[in-house]
């Protein structure tokens, strides 16, 4: 019994951590690298640690004896019997089976296993797929020949079964291009990658094992674009750059431009507007998975060959939708990177991300990279806001998403949003929402432009644009601000209302407001939920994220802490 433990550790590997404890940081930070936090009740943070969280870990060179080890450390009643054996089985599975080329079979893979996987696996796995009779082949126990058109749904069932495959068979170069980081910008400005993108870089790109596909997790506003344009000029390939808007794409395109030494007629735009393909490319997964009718296949899914990609650019790429991941399947021999904030999916994809795009391969707390200065230091409070009598008749008698629905657009929010303009009515404001009739009556109010996804794209650019330049001082945003916006001098933040419990969303908001700012100055994070409602539930489960990255979230009611 190690009475100072700032944990419980149970049967099922879910990990209770005090939060109170003197010791809660640095166990937080420990459990970060092999576990999930799934609630924060107001005593103890719950972490669950799965297969996938292990093998997360394993990827990164952390084996089953550190995390033993840190885990004894930290449990105050020690590890409940059978709890090391399920962990060092799940990591221990972490390169038991290996996917390797065939010298002289460039259309055939061989799937290997060591001595430790049972007799029969591999023949039971060849059934499980469906392979035709004829295509794959036992050369012995060990050893399974099989199409290399199969490396990807491979990859997918084996994972699904709880066997990850380390995938050495290689990449093919794809055509060659010059790429260069430039050393000096524009401006004058002396460019070179920060320590934790170089690290980033090295360990995507390494030539051991199976470098060449993975995930790279950076806080928003930490230049994870920068590290896509490190990965190209480390491997001199055409490339494709898949990202979440256009708004995106063209910021991509100014990076290339400012930021390497390829002509503009090398870099082309794939988007609703503009067809260009080049030897960059950059698109959004929206116009790849563009159809007129259900019926119909998906047209511009062919960019996935138009040209011969060395390397595909998966931005925030835990919005990936399906049908990419079926194309992502059918072309493992491209090298893969996955960028995003978190590797956190609403839909329960984290699996295929694995298998498809490749294992984590790089991570570092937000909070750290908070405290070297890289990213800005963000005060969050839940400001909770009581609702009118009719509100409240209202969302007594709904049901379901409607009861949600009507705690979110509570009026009274609209007060709370006027008096933090005023308390930081020097500061630049994006005041952030779900509900279309919801912002327009915010922006109605504010007398402040208001962008949605039905703004014309140049009419967007226009008034992001003028946020940047100062000219705008409050933007009112829907959920088209969530991803891939560059405002660097955005500083506050006022979430109004929010997609239920979606952890990603409050991450990538709260990250429109990361980028350091020019005098040093904090950020602040506002999340306004209608008290004792269902959106006070839901704002529980969207925190849990940042929570887990070391924020903590100071929960007021109306007017505390919003008076200037």
């Amino acid at each position: 019994m190690n009475e100072t433990g700032a944990c419980i550790v149970q049967r099922d590997l879910t990990v209770l951590l005090e939060k109170e404890h003197p010791g809660f940081d640095t166990a937080r930070e420990q459990l970060s690298h092999y576990a999930e936090l799934v609630k924060s009740p107001a005593f103890y943070h719950t972490y669950r640690i799965t297969p996938l969280t292990l093998w997360h870990a394993a990827s990164c060179g952390i084996d089953a004896d550190q995390v033993l080890d840190q885990l004894a450390s930290l449990a105050r009643y020690g590890l409940p019997s059978g709890a090391a054996e399920d962990i060092r089985r799940w990591m221990g599975r972490y390169g038991q089976l290996k996917l390797r080329p065939i010298p002289g079979e460039s259309d055939r893979l061989e799937l290997e296993c060591d001595d430790t996987v049972e007799a029969g696996f591999l023949e039971h796995i060849a059934g499980q797929l469906a392979l035709p009779a004829g295509t794959w082949c036992l050369v012995d126990e060990r050893r399974l020949h099989l199409p290399a058109s199969c490396r990807g749904s491979l990859k997918q069932e084996l994972a699904r079964l709880g066997y990850p495959v380390l995938d050495e068979a290689g990449y093919h170069q794809g055509r060659t291009l010059e790429i260069v980081l430039r050393q000096e910008l524009d401006e004058g400005h002396p460019f070179l990658l920060r320590p934790y993108q170089r690290e980033a870089v090295a360990g995507f790109a390494s030539e051991t094992g199976d470098g060449g596909s993975g995930v790279v997790v950076l806080p928003c506003g930490a230049g994870k674009t920068v590290v896509g344009l490190a990965a190209m000029e480390r491997f001199q390939c055409e490339t494709l750059i898949l990202t979440s808007n256009v708004t995106s794409v063209r910021q991509w395109i100014a990076e290339l431009n400012s930021k390497t030494t390829l002509p503009a007629e090398a870099i082309g735009e794939y988007s609703g507007e503009k067809k260009q393909v080049k030897p960059v490319t950059v698109s959004t997964y929206q116009i790849l998975t563009h159809r007129s009718r259900k019926e119909e296949g998906f047209k511009h899914m062919s960019l996935f060959n138009e040209r011969d990609w060395g390397l595909i650019i998966y931005d925030e790429v835990h919005l990936l939708p399906a049908p990419i991941f079926r194309a992502t399947a059918d072309i493992q021999a491209t090298r893969r990177l996955g960028l995003t904030a978190t590797l956190v999916r609403e839909d329960g994809c984290e699996r295929d991300v694995f298998s498809l795009i490749g294992p984590k391969r790089y991570d570092v707390p937000w909070r750290t990279l908070e405290e070297s200065g890289f990213i800005a230091q963000v005060d969050c409070q839940e400001i909770r806001v009581a609702m009118p009598e009719p509100q409240q008749d209202k969302y007594v008698q709904a049901e379901g998403r409607e009861k949600f629905r009507i705690a979110a657009e509570n009026p009274y929010k609209n007060e709370i949003v006027r008096r933090l303009l005023d308390r930081h009515r020097d500061r630049q404001v994006l005041v952030i929402g779900q509900y279309l009739d919801q912002l327009q009556c915010m922006a109605r109010e504010l007398q402040v432009p208001l962008i949605t996804g039905s703004t014309p794209q140049a009419e967007r650019g226009k008034l992001f644009q003028a946020f940047r330049d100062g000219e705008l001082q409050v933007l009112v945003v829907s959920k088209v601000a969530n991803f891939a916006v560059d405002l660097p001098d955005a500083s506050v933040a006022i979430q109004i209302s929010g997609s239920f419990g979606s952890r990603q969303e409050e991450a990538q908001r709260l990250g429109r407001i990361l980028r350091p700012k020019r005098d040093g100055s904090r950020a602040y994070f506002y999340t306004l939920v209608s008290e004792n409602t269902r959106e006070q539930e839901f704002a529980l489960r969207r925190q849990l994220f940042l929570l887990e990255q070391g924020y903590e979230y100071a929960v007021l009611r109306d007017r505390e802490g919003v008076e200037a």
